[in-house]
């Protein structure tokens, strides 16, 4: 991931530095497994652990010079561990592996503490949905539906119900963290013909891993749930900043984004403060649709393992992780200082509808009169027309229709914003779920 959008705690996780140690301590810690179970000499693990490398930037860069040579990356770094170690100690190391028993279970290991930041970064943005919903949930909007107008809603019903979706992403980055927390030292095809399975329980255990049965490679169903659950937090993302991007808008102006001191919106117009931030988490949200796609082709491998998935995942987990992370930073951000204008809203839920807003409570107070459904619809399609060609309130044009009967007392039902809100609150009421 391009360093723009790479935050350093969750890029840091995948790092050549990062991924090469993660291999060390696989490898180190296999070697203390044989020790336990009385093949390897204990002064020798106890040698190899002593004497391992340190993996900063010359390591990486010695491991890559060595691949250079062998073509295999996971041999050079053998290779390049064992001389540091020195011999014979060193020659334990690798004992019994194959090169996806190190690579799987180090990427499993380094997967799992990515969705734990992932998860963490989620609970920020559901916390603060739910603070904006509670803080919104009295305060009127227009609902729009194919973009028109259709009946009224609240600001907090829209901050809830992402707030509810959010906590559903949760649950799935928690449900992909399970299912990519494991590993697995089997050998070659995965029947442990040269490794006792104790040492793959010795070492997952260390890791915080569980041991899975697997082929050469652990099946990789796991690693495109992690990418479902990252495009999951996407398209949740692009709902929040659709919407902002669409109430920001010159003609609709009920919500903008924050806009610090010294900021600039266009680099030609200074009025000009557009939603920068939403059309670039829109865009990102297609990038991780994308990687997820990519993650399902990976599933299906020629037999016991092919490596067609390997240069597919050094690509796009790493950049699935950062890029969720940095989504789901940026969008709390977002959420937390959106700016909302209850005036500008309410005046264009009544005024900028001309009324219409309140057409289906018209059309029910016609049918609750006496009035068949069929006959009071074309009654109220034919004034709300009028009232829109006219720009003449909705009310007055029904109260001059002869064919209207309800009383003043009835169109004042009808066209109650409270009454027709009364229920609003159920959408807080939901978030208690967040909590249960």
């Amino acid at each position: 991931m391009i360093p723009r959008y790479a935050p350093p705690e969750m890029a840091t996780l995948f790092t050549d530095e990062a991924r090469l140690a993660m291999w060390l301590e696989v490898e180190l810690l296999a070697t203390e497994g044989w020790a336990a179970l009385g093949v390897v000499p204990p002064e020798a693990a106890a040698a190899c652990r002593a004497r391992a490398p340190h993996v900063d930037r010359a390591f990486v860069e010695t491991v890559a010079e060595r691949e250079a040579v062998t073509d295999h990356d996971v041999a050079a770094f053998v290779d390049v561990v064992q001389q540091a170690i020195g011999m014979p100690d060193g020659s334990w190391v690798h004992y019994g592996l194959t090169s996806s028993d190190v690579v799987d279970t180090a990427l499993c290991a380094t997967l799992t503490r990515a969705a734990d930041l992932l998860v963490q970064a989620t609970d920020g943005l559901v916390t603060a949905c739910e603070r904006r919903a509670r803080e919104l949930i009295d305060v009127p909007v227009t609902g729009r539906t194919h973009g028109m107008h259709a009946e009224p809603t609240t600001f907090g019903a829209k901050f809830a119900l992402w707030a509810l979706q959010a906590d559903r992403d949760r649950k799935r980055l928690e449900s992909a963290r399970r299912a990519v927390a494991v590993g697995k030292l089997s050998g070659a095809v995965g029947t442990y013909s040269n490794i006792d399975p104790s040492i793959e329980t010795f070492v997952c255990g260390r890791l915080g891993l569980m041991p899975v049965p697997a082929t050469q490679v652990i099946a990789r169903d796991r690693h495109a749930e992690l990418l479902w659950a990252c495009a999951a937090v996407g398209a949740t993302i692009e709902t929040i900043a659709t919407e902002v991007r669409h109430l920001a808008r010159s003609e609709v102006g009920e919500a903008e984004e924050p806009f610090k001191p010294g900021q600039k919106g266009s680099s030609a117009m200074p009025h000009k403060r557009n939603p920068i931030l939403s059309e670039r988490l829109c865009g990102m949200a297609r990038i991780l649709r994308g990687y997820l796609s990519a993650g399902l082709e990976n599933v299906a491998l020629w037999h016991e393992r092919d490596i067609s998935h390997s240069s597919v995942e050094r690509v796009v987990l790493p950049d699935a992780c950062t890029l969720t992370y940095y989504m789901i930073v940026k969008a709390t951000g977002l959420v937390d200082g959106l700016v909302v204008h209850p005036e500008r809203a309410r005046s264009n839920l009544v005024h900028g509808s001309f009324g219409l807003v309140f057409s289906q409570s018209v059309l029910l107070a016609l049918v609750s009169a006496g009035l068949g459904r069929d006959d009071a619809y074309r009654i109220v399609q034919r004034d709300a027309r009028l009232a829109w060609e006219r720009h003449q309130d909705f009310r007055q044009v029904l109260a001059a229709d002869p064919e209207v009967t309800l009383s003043e007392a009835d169109l004042d039902a009808a066209f109650d914003l409270a009454r027709t809100l009364r229920h609003v609150t159920r959408f807080t009421d939901a978030l208690k779920e967040l909590h249960a």
